[in-house]
């Protein structure tokens, strides 16, 4: 199985950039075909240019890489922290330019002449690993929990992932290592779990 993995996170040795690793070790663990990228140490360019928005345009082969990968996944991890209920702007930026018109969605028409999406990524599951230095009960009551509404209908279940988890680990500012390494097991588990 191939499995796609994406950080949105820009310092290098932030535990975002553990859980991906640690994603990575267990997806690869398990025999399956990983790409992996992190974002920010790739000088990934998050800003769309104009040119970019045809749906005929050559895309340059960077991207053209990004897509392929993500159609071909059967599974898809994401991991960023939560800065202002929204995943970073390259993150933000890579899915502008990647999970494009054509690549990951159309619309077809229905009898009212409407455009109907139709998402076109054939992943079975996604899981999106969030940090947050809000405790998730609290962005819920006070915010309705953006994050969890923008990753599962506006984008992953949009794009055809029938099945998407979100696991938010807070609060990261005052967690404790045995608590980090808690959580790190947590993502072995759930990883393992979805690949069986």
């Amino acid at each position: 199985m191939r499995y796609s993995v994406i950080l949105g996170h820009p310092r290098p040795g932030s535990f975002n950039h553990a859980i991906a690793q640690v994603a990575c070790e267990t997806l690869r663990g398990g025999g399956h075909d990983v790409t992996f990228h992190d974002l920010q140490a790739e000088g990934f360019d998050p800003v769309a240019p104009a040119e970019e928005l045809s749906r005929d345009v050559k895309l340059p082969p960077d991207i053209v890489r990004h897509c392929d990968e993500i159609v071909s996944a059967d599974g898809i991890v994401i991991v960023h922290p939560n800065w202002w209920g929204q995943p970073p702007a390259i993150l933000k930026g890579w899915l502008d330019r990647v999970l494009r018109m054509g690549t990951a969605y159309k619309f077809v028409a229905n009898e009212k002449g409407e455009g109907v999406p139709v998402g076109l990524l054939v992943a079975k599951w996604a899981m999106v690993f969030t940090t947050s230095n809000t405790p998730q009960a609290a962005d819920r009551e006070l915010f309705g929990d953006p994050l969890e509404n923008f990753w599962t209908r506006c984008v992953l279940e949009f794009c055809g992932v029938k099945r998407v988890t979100r696991v938010n680990y807070d609060v990261i500012i005052t967690s404790t290592p045995e608590q980090r390494e808690a959580w790190l097991m947590d993502v072995r588990q759930r990883l393992d779990a979805a690949c069986r």
